[in-house]
C-alpha cells in the first residue's frame, strides 16, 4: 500500500451518529468532550419524525419534497410542515454546532443516509419504494448529491477551521443488492438493484460532494468490495458481524481505512461498558487475524461503536464514547 494521509488524526475514535434523548446542545457538549479528536454531528431521534435518519436526510433533498404518510416517508408535491419540522431540526443542530465548536480546528464527522437506503425507504407518489424505480433512484442519488454539497458547505461556514468528514449511511445495502427489500405487502421482494449501478451511483455522489467519504453498514453481508471501487476513504462496520476477513483485508491492504465497531450498542449482561483495553483488544485482535503491522493500525483504523446509540441509556452511551477514545489513545501509544 503507498503512504498516504487519512482524513483523521492517529489514534482516532468516533461516534456513529445516534444519540439518547432530545437535548441537542447536552448531545454536542458530550461528543466534544469524549471525543475531542473526531467529533460528529449528534444525532437524536427521540425528538420524532425529522430527527429520523430517513426523514433527517430527506431534509436534505434539493427540489424532491417529502412528507410522512401513515407513518412513513414519501414524495410530495410540495414542502410541507414535516418537511419544514426536518429542516428546522437541522439547522438549530448546526447552529448549536457552531456555537460550541466555532474554534475547533480538526476534522468533523456529520452524517446522512446513503441513496440506496433512502431509495428503500422513502415512497413514490403512486405507492411503493422509490427503488422500484431505477430512473426514480438516479433522481435520487442527484438530488441527494446537490442536498449533501450544501450541507458540508453549510459546516465548513460555521467551522472554517474544521475539515468535513462525511458518512453514508446505507444499513440497506446488502438488502437492496440481494434483492431482499420487501414489498409494501410484505408478500414479495423487489428485484436485486444492479451491482455497476450501484457503485456508479455512489461513486459519482462521493466524486461530487468533493470531501473525504465513509460508507457505515451494520449489517451482515457488507459488500466491502463495492463500497471499495466508489472511491471511499473509509468503512465503518460492526466488527462483530465481520465473517468473511478476505474482503475485508483486501480493502484494507488497497488504501481503505476502517472505522471498527468494536462496541456493542447495549450493555452486555455484567450491565457495564467495555473498559478502553478491552475495546483496544479486540480491534487488535482483528487486525492480527488480516495480518498486517501493527504500525499502521492506528492511522488507518478509527474506533466506534457497532452502530448507533440512540437506544442506549444516556450513563452508558457516555461511557462508550469515552472508551473508544480511550482505546484510539492505546492503539497510538503501541
Amino acid at each position: 500500500m503507498t503512504d498516504q494521509a487519512w482524513p483523521w488524526p492517529t489514534g482516532a475514535a468516533t461516534g456513529i451518529g445516534s444519540l439518547p434523548g432530545t437535548d441537542i446542545a447536552e448531545a454536542q457538549r458530550i461528543v466534544l468532550g469524549e471525543l475531542p479528536n473526531l467529533p460528529h454531528l449528534p444525532e437524536l431521534p427521540a425528538r420524532g419524525p425529522g430527527a429520523d435518519l430517513i426523514g433527517r436526510t430527506a431534509g436534505l433533498l434539493v427540489e424532491l419534497p417529502v412528507e410522512l404518510y401513515a407513518a412513513r416517508w414519501r414524495i410530495a408535491p410540495r414542502p410541507g410542515r414535516e418537511l419544514r419540522r426536518a429542516r428546522d431540526l437541522m439547522e438549530r443542530d448546526l447552529d448549536q454546532l457552531a456555537e460550541q465548536a466555532e474554534e475547533y480546528a480538526g476534522p468533523i464527522k456529520v452524517q446522512a443516509g446513503g441513496p440506496f437506503t433512502l431509495a428503500a425507504d422513502l415512497e413514490l407518489p403512486i405507492g411503493g419504494r422509490m427503488l422500484r424505480d431505477p430512473g426514480a433512484v438516479r433522481d435520487l442519488t442527484g438530488s441527494l448529491t446537490e442536498g449533501l454539497r450544501e450541507h458540508v458547505a453549510a459546516v465548513a461556514r460555521r467551522l472554517p477551521r474544521a475539515s468535513v468528514l462525511l458518512q453514508l449511511d446505507e444499513p440497506s445495502l446488502p438488502a437492496v443488492l440481494a434483492g431482499r427489500v420487501r414489498t409494501e405487502s410484505g408478500l414479495g421482494t423487489y428485484p436485486a438493484a444492479d451491482v455497476e449501478l450501484v457503485s456508479t451511483l455512489l461513486r459519482s455522489l462521493i466524486e461530487a460532494v468533493g470531501v473525504p467519504t465513509v460508507v457505515h453498514c451494520c449489517a451482515p453481508d457488507v459488500p466491502v468490495e463495492l463500497i471499495r471501487s466508489t472511491g471511499a476513504a473509509g468503512l465503518a462496520l460492526d466488527l462483530s458481524l465481520v465473517t468473511d476477513l478476505d474482503p475485508l483485508g483486501e480493502a484494507i491492504d488497497a488504501g481503505l481505512g476502517l472505522l471498527a465497531g468494536a462496541v456493542p450498542t447495549r450493555p452486555p449482561s455484567n450491565g457495564r461498558a467495555p473498559t478502553s483495553a478491552e475495546v483496544a483488544d479486540r480491534v487488535r485482535v482483528l487486525w492480527d487475524r488480516l495480518a498486517f503491522p501493527r504500525a499502521r493500525l492506528a492511522e488507518q483504523v478509527v474506533v466506534t461503536p457497532a452502530c448507533g446509540l440512540a437506544g442506549a441509556t444516556p450513563e452508558y452511551a457516555r461511557a462508550v464514547l469515552k472508551a473508544c477514545h480511550d482505546a484510539g489513545r492505546r492503539l497510538a501509544e503501541d
